[in-house]
């Protein structure tokens, strides 16, 4: 049932013992994704961060890093930002997210003073630039901070050039140094105009611009972040900003089907195999309903328990596959129906693509990296974090 390329992964997971649920990544399609994406950015002119959320294993982000020659990282938590300062001690930290004052003097006293120069803390409010700089003060430090602004996704984030002008100039008296501007905006692809949305972004971004430059602060020596996976091939044709960020696409889990993401590939899968395979799918308690409803869905008429389930992520191979609607979720013995043309016996592979990558990854340990004939090796995953 699995077309060659399925058949191909399973006959390797087989011959390498592989039969439990395994996290894979295909290492010819992650290089080639790895390409695409340099060559968009190198055609912008635009540095690249990488979002290391999205890529949670130390092998899988320093492959990413090198192929894109970068030493750019975006954040978004405390623990994961402790993880990975001694792993890339030299590398420019931007958090993707603000976080609670605690977390920030948790941080500092973990990492020490140090270990703080290269990082940039995102503030979205007044007030929480006060509380980073109560806590620096503290301490004696001076800190790094980029001002979160709102570029249509609503999220937080500053909204008014004045109030963002007036945190600017009020930021030497909390300790901190402004490094720059964080404008996200994914929802643009998902606008009824996305074409619209993007210039509309473009615009509250430059007034933005603007806001910092009443400050007295010079756009050319700060960072100004913008995009994600879903948007950076259109910065990469023309922004204000000054460099974008990327994480799922390199990976491109089935949430980032978009239409600019076309060049690239799924590169992560869910391999797992079948436990149970029952050629008549009986309905629990009502038996005598089943062949009614074999007839009327024939993608009940079997069904395979599969060793796992319940990840946040859709059958993928062999096809015809779906998620039992009576028997409901499980992780432990998914159930999974198909017509009777679906071929599968126990000890097949079922094969499922993420929807995301993020914590999904870090559910099966080490990462399975197969090389388009064999598998080649593993990759540890980061510590569990939230």
């Amino acid at each position: 049932m699995h077309d060659p390329y399925f058949a191909g992964l399973s006959a390797a997971l087989k011959r390498a013992g592989l039969m439990h649920p395994v996290l894979v990544i295909d290492q010819q399609r992650l290089s080639a994704n790895i390409a695409a994406i340099r060559s968009r950015v190198t055609a912008g002119k635009l540095p690249l961060r990488v979002v290391a959320k999205s890529l949670p294993a130390p092998g899988l982000l320093g492959a990413v890093m090198a192929g894109m020659g970068t030493e750019r990282l975006m954040v978004f938590s405390a623990e994961m930002l402790l993880q990975l300062l001694p792993l890339h001690p030299l590398a420019d930290y931007l958090l993707g997210k603000p976080l609670p004052a605690s977390e920030f003097a948790r941080v500092i006293d973990r990492a020490g003073a140090e270990a703080i120069g290269g990082i940039q803390w995102l503030i979205d409010t007044p007030e929480r630039l006060a509380a980073y700089g109560a806590i620096a003060k503290a301490r004696n430090l001076t800190w790094r901070a980029s001002l979160e602004i709102d570029v249509g996704l609503h999220r937080g984030g500053f909204t008014d050039p004045a109030a963002l002008t007036a945190a600017a100039k009020a930021a030497a008296s909390h300790g901190a140094t402004i490094a720059g501007l964080m404008g996200y905006d994914p929802h643009v692809p998902k606008m009824p105009s996305p074409d619209g949305a993007f210039a509309a972004a473009q615009d509250a971004y430059r007034a933005m611009i603007g806001a910092v430059q009443e400050a007295g602060l010079d756009p050319a020596k700060l960072t100004l972040n913008t995009a994600g996976s879903p948007t950076f091939v259109r910065h990469c044709a023309g922004t204000v900003a000054n460099e974008v960020s990327v994480g799922s696409a390199f990976v491109k889990p089935g949430d980032f089907d978009y239409e600019d993401l076309g060049a690239l590939q799924a590169v992560a899968f869910i391999a797992t195999p079948v436990l149970k395979a029952g050629s008549d799918q009986q309905l629990p308690g009502v038996e005598a309903l089943s062949g009614p409803m074999h007839w009327w869905d024939p993608n009940t008429q079997r069904g395979f328990f599969i060793h796992g389930g319940h990840w946040l992520a859709r059958p993928a191979s062999p096809p015809g596959l779906e998620y039992s609607k009576l028997f409901g979720r499980s992780s432990n013995q998914e159930l999974l129906t198909g017509s009777r043309q679906v071929e599968l016996k126990v000890d097949d592979h079922v094969f499922l693509r993420p929807d995301q990558s993020e914590a999904l990854f870090l559910q099966f340990g080490d990462i399975v990296l197969y090389n388009g004939g064999d598998v080649a090796g593993t990759w540890p995953t980061l510590p569990i974090s939230a």
